[in-house]
């Protein structure tokens, strides 16, 4: 059995900026999701369930685990040294970590401390997020927001912890995939799914369809789609929406599928949060070989201009995201605008050019 700690030494040297520094920030990232998941397996037996009574910045109730999940990341990666910033969906700014030792830290981290927290209380799977930039400003000084408002592309690593029947993390540093799952026994993450590979193709698609009437045209085409009886493609597809995007998107990269939470028109920008949630999950997509797009345009492209910023989402297996595409792009046209405003009109007109080419 490999651990967590080993494979990370072992593979130390396919990060460009391979150091210590980087494998020990891994590792914190380990222990603090290990605390996290021992409060979830005891949520039912110690007052840590329900709301906490405070909203974070995007107006959300806050549940006592999320409180709880985002204070332990947040200790665990000040007292590691190699962070020099970190930006949580559960803060309204960022948390700089301001002493001699953290001004020296190469990296910053962009976390969703707890994902799916409305499934807390019944007992469904939940995860954390993250990833991690390298810092743009001075080593010496203190970080600042434009160390994290960086395009996905500029991620050096990113992964998900899911805390499910059984406690998996999966990462990447932009060499493929691998997923360790937590052996309760010895405490230990152990290697169970090296090189994790999302098929081209699947037979599951994941959305909300409860805010169905609010969708794009395209994305009501799409799930149309999906559910037409057609052998050759083998449709019609299954649809599984669990509501945590961790879970969702873990299974469709096991089995393949694809997730979508589009802009509607009550909230063009979509739900999800481009930093904390779209760029991570987007990153592991394309290591495992599958997509993530706004319905237009790579998220990994996308340039933050706000730590909080939403995105729409549609992720997963290859062939499934370009199909939605498709109908995006017949049906939605003038939802680009509204949903896509790091983009221009210029971008859709230079790609019908390249079409009609």
């Amino acid at each position: 059995m490999k651990t967590l700690v080993e494979f990370i030494n072992e593979r130390q040297a396919d990060f460009p900026y391979a150091t210590g520094e980087f494998t020990r920030l891994l590792n914190d990232i380990g222990i603090a999701s290990k605390i996290v998941n021992r409060e979830i397996n005891k949520a039912g037996l110690v007052d840590i369930l329900g709301y906490e009574g405070s909203t974070n910045i995007q107006g959300e109730r806050q549940k006592k685990l999320d409180v709880f999940a985002n204070e332990h990341f947040i200790k665990a990666l000040q007292h590691g040294g190699q962070v020099a910033a970190i930006a949580s969906e559960e803060e309204d700014g960022m948390i700089i970590y301001d002493n001699p030792t953290s001004r020296k830290g190469k990296y910053v981290i962009a976390i969703d401390p707890l994902d799916g927290s409305s499934n807390i209380d019944v007992n469904v799977s939940i995860g954390s997020i993250f990833s991690i930039y390298r810092r743009i400003s001075d080593i010496g000084e203190p970080a600042n927001k434009k160390d994290v408002l960086q395009p996905g592309n500029k991620i050096v690593a990113a992964g998900y912890v899911i805390y499910g029947s059984s406690t998996m993390l999966v990462y990447t540093t932009g060499k493929g995939v691998n997923g360790f799952t937590l052996d309760p026994s010895i405490g230990l993450f152990i290697l169970s799914h090296p090189d994790m590979r999302m098929p081209d193709d699947g037979k599951i698609y994941s959305i909300n369809e409860a805010n169905y009437i609010y969708f794009p045209e395209g994305v009501k085409k799409y799930i149309k789609y999906c559910q037409v009886d057609d052998k050759a493609t083998n449709r019609p597809y299954k649809t599984r929406y669990i509501g945590s995007l961790v879970a969702d998107f873990h299974r469709n990269l096991i089995t393949g599928g694809i997730y979508i939470y589009p802009g509607t028109t009550k909230q063009p920008m979509g739900k999800l949060r481009l930093l904390y949630e779209c760029n991570p999950m987007a990153f592991l997509a394309e290591q495992a070989g599958g997509k993530a797009t706004d319905g237009f345009f790579r998220i990994l492209d996308i340039d933050p201009y706000d730590l909080h910023q939403r995105a729409p989402l549609f992720i997963g297996s290859k062939n499934m995201v370009e199909k939605a595409e498709e109908y995006m792009l017949e049906y939605s046209k003038n939802f680009c605008e509204l949903s896509s405003p790091s983009k221009s009109c210029k971008d859709c007109e230079e790609n019908e050019k390249k079409d009609k080419q």
